[in-house]
């Protein structure tokens, strides 16, 4: 092997490996070790796989790869051409056309489901949506860039993978090329297409929610949407601008990730979910870190990192936080406005002990200093974009997640995603406006 190829290899190795890799193993009583990922999992059961396809190169021959964590390897299963059925499975999106290689992400349903039920579909979109955020920034640290296509057809990426679609449907699809062939103002590239819309609901048995969200949620390949080749997706949209509020500048200095982003590596390598909080209080200073990393990514350039990193569409996300402990800043409910870089106070309350409840009994969301809840208006969503803008909203959610979560860590901040808590309670208590509904929590504190 020359020594170009080992260098790509190295770089391709460690992109995986900071992606999905493990990296922890824990003893148990059962004698049989607990194995953690670099992307969070809810109650750590991964449902995600990682797959590869070639289009054929000299360092990569054709054909379809699945990535092992446990051996960290590549698996190659199938070594025919490819690339046309993913092609027309992707409707032709324009970002595979000049690539050579591309990254699927799965999830084996019951891998969730036998815990979380009903609910476990959500919680493997959020999953994946973590799993986003570290292919993003890892592609970044090697000298990737990876193009996100949300929208595709369903059942045929699932047969060119060879998955029983019962227990395993893809969920993602990436474009990988080389960062230093990316025009330097490139016009961003769709990620999404719309679904069909359900109107009659059937009366579901218990248990039976997940397949049937993944299956309404799916885009035939007949139904041959069209991408919007060279469209500028449209800037997200600040909301919520109350009259005579209290508002927060959140500007600030982005965080350094080190030479290299070495430090960004070894983040996304350490990351741990926080068990517990002491209580004490945040800075203000570090908030705005925290939301300059997680919403700005134009401040990160000029370190490597992409300035607009691919969501599926983060009009329709919008930011709320509950403050019980940062100093500087009143106790409250808190509009984050990205645009304006600015906090709105729409609530003077201390909400402890009501997060403590809306957060199922957990101590989590009663001593966090700062509560964070992503919404989305699902009717507009749906209106747009059919009943695939569920796997959307949760895609986007966790991908923003990991992002909190890593700039957390480095900042030596405690934080941990929560997806279980009462929907229906959360506007009410917290005088969110009543169209957004909650998507994904994340505490945010100091660890105990």
């Amino acid at each position: 092997m020359d020594d170009l190829a080992t260098v790509w290899w190295q770089r391709l190795s460690r992109l995986l490996f900071c992606s999905y890799g493990l990296t922890a193993r824990i003893p148990t009583i059962s004698g049989e070790p607990l194995y953690l990922r670099a992307a969070p999992s809810a109650g750590g059961l991964y449902p995600a796989e990682v797959y590869l396809l070639s289009r054929g190169t000299p360092h990569l021959p054709p054909g379809l790869y699945h990535y092992q964590p446990k051996t960290h390897t590549l698996l190659h299963f199938w070594d025919s051409e490819v690339w046309s059925g993913l092609q027309a499975a992707c409707f032709h999106h324009p970002a595979l056309e000049p690539t050579q290689f591309a990254i699927a992400t799965t999830a084996i349903f019951y891998r969730s489901a036998w815990r979380y039920q009903d609910r476990a579909y959500r919680r493997i979109c959020l999953d994946t949506g973590h799993l986003l955020g570290n292919i993003e920034l890892a592609s970044a640290i090697n000298g990737f860039c990876p193009h996100l296509i949300a929208g595709f057809a369903d059942a045929a990426v699932n047969q060119l993978l060879y998955l029983d679609a019962e227990q395993e449907g893809v969920f993602t699809v990436l474009a990988l090329s080389e960062m230093q062939q990316q025009p330097p103002s490139q016009p961003a590239l769709p990620t999404v297409l719309p679904s069909a819309t359900q109107t009659n609901y059937p009366l579901l048995p218990e248990g039976a929610l997940l397949s049937y969200l993944h299956q309404q949620t799916q885009i035939s390949l007949d139904s041959l949407p069209r991408w919007g080749e060279g469209d500028s997706l449209p800037t997200p949209d600040d909301t919520y601008n109350f009259p005579f509020c209290l508002k927060v500048a959140m500007a600030t200095q982005p965080i350094p990730w080190g030479d290299h982003l070495g430090d960004l590596e070894q983040t996304i390598l350490k990351r741990r979910s926080t068990r517990a909080y002491n209580g004490l209080s945040l800075t203000l200073e570090e908030l705005q870190s925290l939301l300059d990393f997680t919403y700005q990514p134009q401040h990160y350039q000029a370190q490597g990192l992409n300035p607009e990193p691919d969501y599926c569409d983060l009009n329709l996300i919008q930011t709320f936080l509950a403050v019980s402990a940062v100093t500087g800043l009143d106790a409250g409910c808190y509009y984050y406005a990205p645009q304006a870089q600015e906090l709105r106070q729409i609530r003077f309350k201390n909400f402890r002990q009501d997060l403590y409840y809306l957060c199922l009994g957990q101590e989590l969301g009663r001593d966090a200093g700062v509560v964070l809840f992503h919404t989305a208006d699902l009717s507009a969503a749906v209106t747009q974009y059919g009943d695939r803008a569920y796997r959307y909203l949760h895609l986007d959610a966790g991908h923003l997640g990991q992002r909190l979560n890593l700039a957390a860590l480095h900042l030596g901040l405690g934080v941990s995603g929560i997806g279980g808590f009462f929907d229906n309670q959360v506007n009410e208590v917290l005088g969110i406006p009543v169209d957004e509904a909650v998507l994904y929590i994340t505490t945010l504190g100091r660890p105990r």
